[in-house]
Order: C-alpha cells, then structure tokens, then sequence
C-alpha cells in the first residue's frame, strides 16, 4: 500500500480510537470507598479469608531491605486473573480507567525482607513464611488460594507518582502471615528451572521463553527469586525485573535474526492506544535500532511543561552494553515487540520508533503499553515508502515535530540529507 493511503487510513482509525482516552476520569477515588466496603466483608478479625493472589509485587525502596507483597484483588476472587498485568489488557482494550480501577482493587498484603532474606536461609531455600507463599503465587499457572494475616487496615492513600511507572499498586497493608489454601499448580518447564541451581538466570529466562511463556510470566518468576544460580537467586524489584527480562529476552531474539537476510522495502507501521501515538519504520540494512520520544505537555512524563519534551536511545548491530540514558523501560519494551517481528518474518532491519506520547496519556499504567501496542502495530496492513528519509518527511508531517527536530535528536534521522523544509 502507498505510504500516502496508509497514513490517511491510519489516521482515520486513530481519531476513532482516541474517542476513548478524550476525558480524564478521576474515578479513583470512588473505587477506593467501594473497596473499603469490600475489604470489611472478606476480613473476620485480623485475616483476609477465601483470597485468591494472581500476582506480586516486590518494592525497589531501600534495596536491599525491600517491601515485598502478595496482591489480592478483594471482592473479586472470581475473576482474579484480569488483575493481574498481561497482553490480554491490550485484547480487552483496557482504558487508562480501567487499569486504575483494577489496581487499586489490589490489597498489597506486604512485609519487609532482604532480597537474600537472611544468612541462615537464603532465597533459593525459602519455601516457608510469607516469602516461600509469595513465591509460590508466582510461579503457579494461575491465582492461587491464600489466607492472609494482617497487623493492620489497609492504607487508602492511593498515590501514583513516576517512580511508580512499573507496576502502580492500590491499598497496602502490613501483613503478619501468609498460607497456601491449595496446592498451586506449576508448569513443568518452570519446575525444571527452579531444579537445576547450576543455570544462569539468562539461560532459564530465555528456556522459558522459548517455550511459550511470555514475558510477564517470566518476570514474575524471576522477581520472586526463583530464576538463577541456587546460591546468587535474589528477590528482584518489579520493575526491574520487568526491563531485565525485556532485555535478556530481546537479546536472545536478536541473535535469532543475526544471520539473516535484510527487508527489502521501506515499510512504515502505526498503531495508537491510551493516547500513545507509535510510528515504527522498517528499513533496509542491518539491526540498528532507535527509539524517539516525543512527550507532549500536560502528558504524565511532562505534567508542567511549556514544550515538548525530546528523549531519544539507540543501539548499533552488536547491541548495547549500558543500560539507556533517556527512555528506561520502554526501550527494552518497544525493542523487544520489534524483534519479535522480525524474528516472525525471518529478516533483520535498521528500526526506528517514533513514540508520540499525547496530553491523553494523564495517568501511568506501565510499560506492557508500549509493548503491546508495537506488537500489534505489525497487525494487518502497512505503508511503504521510496526510501527511509521518504519515509521520515511524510511521517514528520503527522507529528507535533519538524524532520529538523528529529535531526539534532535522532542518529538515524541525523543521516537524512537536508531540505529547507525539513526547519520548517
């Protein structure tokens, strides 16, 4: 299809979407009276009885003396498994309401703990008290029965701040104890990780990837400080364990496209949701890869800004050694949903996306959005163009940027020889 027809198509689609994020619900705080009404039916005396957890949490605050949580959404045992974050919110077209509403239905029962939990028993032996239950919350196949102790009511403060982006969580509780009400059942390959101490944890990442599991699973398990060397298993942050597992997988994926033969066409792929706008370009020629932000004021990550904000991050044919300057976890994100594709197609390519994060984008829900929405961005039809800088100008001119601006911030545009129009 032609570049221009694409773009126009494209567009059109985009504005029916967008009917969806126009207004900013701030419903929050309703959800949360409903839950406190919920948490006093489930609770007799100081236990949270016939929860079911399809998830946990492990906080990065005061690392290595960590908080970590097992997340029951109360009041909503009979679906537990929509709580938990996975590729089926993208299917369900979750609205930013939604993954808020779900989250602060989320009782995080926590406690604090080492991530090597203690000299006498490191993590690797811990399958008693509440770190051996979370850990068998996550590495089970499905939400899990437990009954939960609790030392006190839980804190309604509900607060989403940017150090949150990961994984915001709802109410929080100190927890005193935590039992199993049933065996949970866990996947053969994921028990044969946890058998063999001798396995790195990029080896056992990769092993269940390949099998089928996708990345939310695994980085649950690997938070839990269930993947690894049975000496070195660690309680991992959730967020770091979800841009560790991004990383070790894209990694894994690009090495399958190494030897591959390059695109042939310039292609140009779209997609839009919770008011993301993601332009990927697919260009003859070896693995290169960017990523350009373009986050708009009054957007999450630029709440008081007169300006766009510009952040850009880039790797070369053999990867990158340090972790990214300015776009964190959605560079592993968005890197991953775009090897995959290749991987699918049996090509290799030089990869830009352009992310344009609108003033729709007002609450955080992670960087699953940016993997999702670039997964399905390679859905159906695309564009194509002469050539790369053919591609760029007409992109640039749906964008709240000039080709001039993506110049002086990306590496690949940087290349593009220059017309007067382009500081337009």
């Amino acid at each position: 299809m032609r570049l221009d027809d694409y773009i126009e198509m494209e567009v059109d689609e985009a504005a029916n979407r967008r009917k969806m994020v126009e207004e900013k619900s701030y419903t929050i705080l309703d959800e949360l009276e409903a839950f406190e009404g919920r948490f006093d039916d489930a609770v007799q005396g100081d236990t949270v009885v016939g929860s079911v957890s399809p998830a946990i949490f492990v906080g990065r605050a005061n690392y290595p003396n960590v908080s970590t949580g097992i997340l029951s959404p109360v009041g909503h045992e009979d679906d537990a498994a929509r709580f938990e974050t996975s590729a089926a919110w993208y299917d369900e077209g979750v609205s930013i309401d939604d993954v808020f509403q779900r989250r602060t239905s989320l009782l995080n029962s926590n406690r604090s703990a080492s991530v090597e939990v203690g000299r006498d028993a490191n993590v690797h032996d811990a399958w008693d008290g509440f770190v051996g239950t979370q850990r068998e919350v996550a590495i089970a196949d499905r939400p899990v029965s437990v009954e939960i102790g609790l030392d006190s009511r839980p804190d309604l403060d509900f607060d989403v701040s940017a150090q949150d982006v990961a994984t915001p969580t709802g109410p929080r509780a100190r927890a005193r104890s935590a039992d199993l009400g049933e065996n949970p059942h866990v996947p053969v390959a994921v028990k044969k990780t946890l058998e063999d101490d001798d396995w790195q944890a990029q080896g056992a990442m990769n092993y269940l990837y390949r099998r089928g599991f996708d990345v939310y699973d695994i980085n649950t398990i690997l938070s839990a400080g269930a993947l690894g060397q049975g000496e070195n298993r660690r309680l991992v942050p959730t967020r770091w364990s979800i841009t560790a597992v991004d990383d070790t997988v894209g990694q894994f994926v690009r090495g399958t496209i190494r030897d591959a033969p390059s695109v042939d066409t310039v292609q140009v792929w779209r997609n839009e949701y919770l008011g993301n706008a993601f332009w990927v370009i697919l260009a003859p020629g070896t693995w290169e890869f960017e990523l350009v932000e373009m986050k708009a004021p009054g957007s999450i990550w630029n709440p008081d800004g007169e300006k766009l904000w510009l952040s850009s991050d880039r790797e070369g044919f053999e990867g990158r050694t340090s972790y990214v300057d300015e776009t964190a976890g959605a560079y592993y994100a968005a890197r991953l949903a775009a090897l995959e594709h290749l991987s699918d197609v049996g090509r290799q390519a030089k990869v830009l996306v352009l992310r344009h994060v609108s003033d729709a984008y007002w609450g955080p829900v992670g960087v699953w959005q940016v993997r999702e929405a670039i997964r399905h961005a390679f859905e159906g039809e695309h564009g194509e163009a002469e050539t790369f800088a053919d591609a760029v100008r007409e992109v640039a001119t749906h964008l709240p940027v000039s080709v001039g601006d993506l110049r002086r911030k990306s590496a690949m545009v940087s290349g593009l020889q220059a017309n007067l129009t382009d500081f337009l």
